[in-house]
């Protein structure tokens, strides 16, 4: 059997594309673990930094909503009241039990070119034939560590993302490197359960979210400052309801804001937890990294060249992410090498998240540099998953009988990418 797509990813992206997808009825296969790494890459007592009416998933008809799964068990879902990221991993499994057909919960280890258009192989073996596939694969593939850490033993260092729980640091001493909201809420839980920790970062100073302002306003404050599921304001309402239109702006704009826009910055409901409880070395960065009896010593520099040198048991990487096509490892070298990649070596995508290869569609945080800012959150889920599927079932009309993939029907790109290479 040739299904008309292969969703490969279960996270929020994933499982907002199978839901568009069945109700337009395609016929197709989802793959994945539901909202893994939210259940296993996160520690528990981590919050969503999203306000909860910006973190839906996305189902045609807007039923299953987080407000709505909230309601059914008890919880507060309201603007300024952070959620648990447990209870929206909970939302996810919902969601997919309601919203989504049978999610097969093994692993894709490989896509290739096949018979029809691609073959997925799962993780014992199993080749399911797609005329297209859409690759929701989230953060993980993609996780980031500075090249100084790299060469220590996992120990040693970790990225804050290779944690479902902190307890192993318990009474221990720990510098969490970063500026950003995973730095920060990391280290809030370590010191609350009582280890030693400090943040070490780059920037000179520690940037922190403002509480965002009420929901029901006077209108004149409502119009200078709209609320957007990315925070409030003009500029990020544009990024969060018009990544269509982001779209089209000029690729070193676009690449631009796409590095800069929503920077490093703690949540407002965690810097209490933070300040004066959390040693701060704002202004530094690691030059070197070594191995030492006991742990590890770092040799770090601030802006004014000064030098400074600290040892600790274990370093948490607070890093970030880096989507590149070269980190897809689960496409084929024939797949990879051949897509169109912008010059950050994310995959250029067309106005409906179809890459360069015709039939392979991407979604998620590999398209933050085509469509904006909003990718990077459950936010961008909606727009995603709609306009996605629409080109899926453009896709599937162009193909001829045989599904021999034609040419690409989607190719009015504002940029000129070239191939990345394997």
């Amino acid at each position: 059997m040739v299904y008309d797509l292969v969703v490969v990813g279960a996270g929020p992206y994933g499982l907002s594309i199978a839901s568009h997808a069945a109700a337009a009825g395609l016929n197709l296969r989802v793959f994945g673990r539901p909202m893994a790494s939210w259940r296993d890459n996160m520690p528990r007592g981590m919050f969503l930094k999203s306000e909860p009416w910006a973190s839906n998933l996305s189902d045609p008809d807007g039923r299953w909503r987080l407000d709505v799964y909230c309601a059914e068990q008890g919880l507060t879902a309201r603007h300024a009241k952070p959620i648990a990221v447990e209870a929206f991993a909970q939302y996810g499994l919902w969601f997919a039990r309601h919203a989504v057909p049978e999610v097969d919960e093994r692993m894709v280890t490989r896509v290739a070119a096949g018979p029809g258009g691609f073959t997925a192989v799962t993780e014992d073996g199993e080749e399911v034939h797609a005329r297209t596939v859409a690759l929701a694969v989230g953060v993980m593939p993609f996780v980031e560590v500075p090249q100084t850490l790299r060469g220590l033993h996992p120990a040693l260092v970790s990225h804050s993302s290779h944690h479902s729980d902190l307890d192993r640091f318990r009474d221990k001493d720990v510098t969490v490197i970063g500026g950003g909201q995973a730095a920060l809420e990391t280290a809030a839980l370590l010191a609350e359960q009582g280890t030693r920790v400090r943040v070490l970062a780059r920037a000179e100073q520690l940037r922190w979210n403002d509480v965002p302002p009420p929901w029901e306003r006077p209108w004149w404050q409502s119009a200078r400052s709209p609320h957007s599921g990315l925070g409030p304001g003009w500029r990020n309402w544009f990024y969060a309801e018009r990544p269509n239109l982001f779209r089209r702006l000029p690729e070193p704009t676009r690449a631009r804001i796409a590095t800069t826009a929503l920077g490093p910055a703690g949540a407002w409901w965690v810097r209490d937890r933070v300040e004066g409880v959390v040693e701060l070395l704002p202004g530094h960065e690691v030059r070197a990294a070594s191995a030492v009896p006991g742990g590890v010593r770092l040799d770090t520099v601030s802006r004014t060249g000064a030098l400074r040198s600290l040892e600790t048991e274990h370093v948490i990487a607070a890093t970030g992410f880096r989507a590149r096509c070269d980190r897809l490892g689960l496409l084929a070298p024939e797949l990879r090498g051949a897509l169109a990649a912008l010059p950050d070596g994310s995959p250029a995508v067309g106005h409906s998240f179809e890459s360069s290869r015709p039939g392979l569609f991407i979604a998620g945080l590999l398209t933050a540099s085509g469509f904006g800012p909003a990718m990077r959150f459950v936010q961008g889920a909606s727009f995603t998953s709609s306009t996605l599927v629409r080109g899926v079932r453009r896709r599937l009309r162009a193909m001829p009988a045989s599904g021999t993939v034609p040419a690409p029907v989607n190719s009015s790109r504002s940029e000129s990418p070239s191939p990345v290479r394997p």
